[in-house]
C-alpha cells in the first residue's frame, strides 16, 4: 500500500527530471554555471583572490558608479550562499532562491512564457531592483538612516532575479495557494532584517522591491500567456480554409 502510495509521486518527479533538459535547457545551463562558479571562488581561489573577485561584482554603489555593467552581469554569475552548512540560515537562502527561484520557477517561466521572456523576468528584475535600490540607498544615506560603509558593502548573487521570478511563478499555482505564496515572497526576506533606521537593510529593501517587480509584471495584459497560445493563432491562420 505504502508502495503504490509512493510510486506515484516518484513517478512523477523521475518523469520531470528527465524532461527537465528538454523543457528548460536555458535554465539548466545557467545552474550548471552557478555551481561551477560557486565551486571556482569556494575552492579553486584563494581566500583573499575570492574575496577581490566577489568585491568587483558587487553592486554598491561605489561599483555602480566605477564599473555598472560588470557589476550588474557579473553579479549574476554567482550566488551568496552555501550548500554544505545545511543548519545555517544561509543554507535556507540558497534553497528559496537557488532552490526555488531558479531551478524551479525560472524553469518554468523558461518553458511556459519562453526564453526571452525568462531571461527578460529574471535580468530585469534584476537589474531595475538593484538600480532602484541604489537609488534608495542614496537617500537613506542622506538622511542618516544607513551608515556610510553601505557604499561599498559587499551586494552579489541572484536573489533579486530569483525573487521577481518567485513572484511571477505566482502563476504556476493554484488558484487557492497563490495568496499564501505571495505572502511567503513577500515574508521569506525579513528573516534576517536588520533595523538601522526608519528602512530595513539594504538587501531585504532590494527582495522587497525585486517581489513588487514580479506581481507588477502579473498585470501587465497577456504577460502571463504561454508561448503555445501565442503561436496557436498564427498555426491556425496557415491552415487551409475549407
Amino acid at each position: 500500500m505504502n508502495n503504490q502510495s509512493l510510486s506515484g509521486p516518484l513517478s512523477g518527479l523521475l518523469r520531470a527530471a528527465r524532461a527537465y533538459p528538454r523543457r528548460a535547457p536555458l535554465t539548466l545551463a545557467y545552474v550548471c554555471l552557478l555551481l561551477i562558479s560557486h565551486a571556482w571562488v569556494r575552492y579553486g581561489l584563494s581566500a583573499e583572490r575570492a574575496a577581490d573577485v566577489l568585491r568587483y561584482v558587487s553592486t554598491n554603489l561605489d561599483n555602480l558608479r566605477s564599473h555598472p555593467v560588470a557589476a550588474l552581469l557579473g553579479s549574476v554569475l554567482f550566488f551568496d550562499g552555501t550548500l554544505t552548512d545545511v543548519s545555517s540560515v544561509d543554507f535556507v537562502g540558497t534553497l528559496i532562491t537557488l532552490g526555488l527561484g531558479v531551478c524551479c520557477f525560472l524553469a518554468w517561466v523558461e518553458y511556459r512564457l519562453g526564453r526571452r521572456r525568462a531571461v527578460a523576468v529574471f535580468l530585469g528584475g534584476h537589474v531595475a531592483a538593484t538600480l532602484l535600490t541604489a537609488v534608495v540607498i542614496v537617500v537613506a544615506l542622506r538622511q542618516g538612516w544607513y551608515p556610510e560603509a553601505v557604499r561599498h558593502a559587499p551586494d552579489f548573487g541572484i536573489s533579486y532575479g530569483a525573487q521577481t521570478v518567485l513572484a511571477v511563478g505566482t502563476l504556476a499555482l493554484p488558484r487557492r495557494g497563490r495568496l499564501p505564496w505571495a505572502a511567503f515572497v513577500i515574508a521569506w526576506p525579513f528573516g534576517g532584517v536588520i533595523w538601522t533606521g526608519p528602512l530595513p537593510d539594504f538587501t531585504t529593501l532590494g527582495h522587497l522591491i525585486a517581489a513588487v517587480i514580479g506581481f507588477g509584471l502579473l498585470a501587465v495584459p497577456g504577460f502571463g500567456r504561454s508561448r503555445e497560445r501565442v503561436a496557436r493563432p498564427v498555426s491556425a491562420a496557415r491552415e487551409p480554409q475549407a
